[in-house]
């Protein structure tokens, strides 16, 4: 129990820290987005802007309040407590803080609880909480943005190869070893990547981002090619369900474009978590 409960704390803290990547990663991949571009048009003769712009990061600046600018102190940064204490408003102007903040902390340390819970203690359980807070980043993300940023995706991708080597096929984690590994991001990226130019093909739109094909692709590193149909599968069912649903229910545009990696990134965690369970109960229905 207490290690359990030592997962949920862990998992507190790395969500205040998952909110900051959340937040800020996609203002930084923007302003490098802009840096580049008058870079390019230095190039062509025209007189770029100055980058004037302060430095910020991950670390720098210090958290601020988006109303007043009023930095928030370590008191008022503590996960889902503080949040609870201040009423969900700032301590200096009592303007009202997002609820999304406290909820990402919350579901990062009981989904942490539950990794440790599933693994005990040990390689499998770091390697698995890396899994879960890379999927937590990018599933809001995408969300927000409908961006799943390279600098997650490739370092996941090359992580779940890099676990893969240290496997021990008797170890009794749900890890593959590095031939499956290779194969899974092999078949991950190839298989989006051939629906994406089927449907490009036959309709002339595009139905996915490039940043779906290197997910599954990661997936498929940390899950092998074994687990990449019921991967699938899960994340075609619920996202089919919930699209269908919110053009019913909320009369949504169904031309405005639905993030599918959350759907992949909650597929992926319930394959490593029940993954095997899951496959063997349907062998043993079909009676494969």
């Amino acid at each position: 129990m207490l290690s359990i409960a030592g997962g949920v704390l862990l998992g507190l803290l790395v969500g205040s820290f998952l909110n900051v990547v959340i937040y800020r990663l996609p203002v930084m991949l923007e302003r490098e987005w802009r840096r580049q571009s008058l870079e390019l048009l230095a190039t062509d003769g025209t007189e770029p802007e100055p980058d004037s712009e302060p430095l910020f990061n991950l670390v720098t600046p210090r958290s601020r309040c988006p109303s007043c600018g009023t930095q928030i102190t370590a008191v008022q940064n503590i996960p889902v407590f503080s949040w609870l204490i201040l009423g969900g408003k700032c301590a200096s102007c009592q303007a009202p803080i997002s609820a999304r903040y406290p909820l990402i902390e919350a579901l990062t340390g009981l989904l942490s609880g539950l990794i440790v819970w599933q693994f005990g203690i040990g390689f499998g359980c770091a390697a698995a909480l890396l899994f879960l807070w890379a999927l937590i980043a990018l599933t809001v993300i995408d969300i927000d943005h409908q961006l799943l940023p390279d600098s997650i995706t490739y370092p996941l991708l090359w992580l779940g190869l890099g676990v893969s080597l240290f496997f021990e096929p008797d170890s009794g984690l749900p890890f593959p070893e590095i031939h499956a590994s290779v194969a899974g991001a092999m078949a991950g990226y190839l298989s989006l990547w051939s629906v994406y130019w089927l449907f490009k093909l036959a309709t002339g739109k595009e139905g996915m981002g490039y940043g779906d094909f290197k997910l599954l692709a990661a997936l498929g590193a940390w899950l092998g090619w074994q687990m990449l149909p019921l991967v699938i599968l899960l994340s075609a069912v619920v996202g089919a369900t919930v699209g269908v649903g919110m053009i019913v229910t909320l009369g949504r545009d169904r031309q405005i474009p639905i993030p599918f990696g959350p759907y992949l990134a909650g597929a992926g965690l319930i394959a490593l978590l029940w993954g095997e369970r899951i496959t063997n109960a349907y062998l043993e229905l079909t009676g494969l």
